[in-house]
């Protein structure tokens, strides 16, 4: 039987799809979950508060420093340092909490802290702790407190200010500006129909017709705000979930090659090997379960 990429969907039973935690506690409590390969359907904001760890985002080791945010959308692969003792905060939520509204939404979607666009976003709060922390105390606080009908509304607007203090501290901190306007508007639209498609979609003109422009003007914009053309964006997304599911699963390349789309395995391994120089098995046996 093969052994599958672990997902955790949000914790049932809670008045809110909103929670944050103690991080030494979970950690303490889940441990083998946590420093894992695993999938969440939800947000992250991890506060790592003493500590200085790595963090694997995908294939990725991000250096955690004391006093950092980490901020992880949904469905990645990620897992956590099993080195070191893990200090700090650790706030989850969902798309069902936070997006009551279309501007609730555009903002998530349009969030530098979730959008990967570039890279997974990490600050430095060590001289705004305070202010944060004070942030996170009201929405315990909140938590605490007995469930009415304005206690979503509350938290909902706390977080809300929380990501807006976020932003404007990671755009004061080495963060590569991307200008807003239809090419930002194109991409965003773009990543968002990948992400739900490329197991069967992985031609450039499927997507220009879903977003109602043309290939032309498509690769205009993706090679404008990413320096990548449409099919190289495309052929990342599959190529990277490939990734995942070689190193972190016992799926046969006969079972990925259908699982993502491909009508014979022989093209996947053709395609996995032009993108990459190796092999789907040569990729397992130097990164299994990494």
């Amino acid at each position: 039987m093969a052994i599958d990429i672990k997902k955790y969907d949000f914790k049932s039973g809670l008045s809110q799809e909103f929670e944050i935690l103690d991080l030494s506690i979970l950690y303490t409590k889940a441990k083998s979950i946590l420093t894992n390969p695993h999938r969440s359907g939800f947000y992250h904001i991890i506060w790592f508060q003493d500590c200085n760890v790595t963090h694997l985002v995908d294939f990725n080791q991000i250096t955690i420093k004391p006093h950092s945010l980490l901020f992880l959308s949904k469905d990645i692969v990620h897992r956590f340092d099993d080195k070191e003792q893990l200090k700090g905060k650790i706030i989850l939520f969902t798309d069902t909490f936070f997006c009551k509204t279309e501007a609730d939404i555009r903002f998530l979607r349009k969030s530098i802290l979730f959008n990967d666009l570039l890279s997974v976003s990490q600050i430095q709060i060590e001289n705004q702790s305070e202010l944060f922390k004070s942030l996170v105390q009201l929405m315990e606080t909140e938590l605490q407190m007995v469930t009415d009908d304005l206690q979503a509304a509350i938290l909902q607007n706390f977080l809300h200010n929380f990501l807006l203090l976020s932003e404007r501290e990671l755009r004061n901190q080495n963060f590569t500006k991307i200008k807003k306007g239809a090419d930002l508007d194109y991409v965003v639209l773009f990543k968002d129909l990948l992400e739900v498609n490329y197991k069967n979609q992985k031609q450039v003109n499927y997507f220009a017709k879903q977003i109602i422009i043309s290939e032309k003007r498509l690769n205009q914009a993706t090679t404008k705000v990413l320096g990548k053309s449409p099919k190289e964006l495309i052929d990342e997304r599959v190529l990277l979930e490939a990734k995942r599911i070689l190193a972190h699963t016992t799926e046969s390349v006969k079972e990925i090659a259908y699982q993502l789309g491909f009508e014979e395995p022989t093209n996947f391994i053709k395609y996995f090997k032009k993108h990459s120089s190796i092999t789907p098995t040569e990729f397992r046996e130097q990164n299994a379960l990494a």
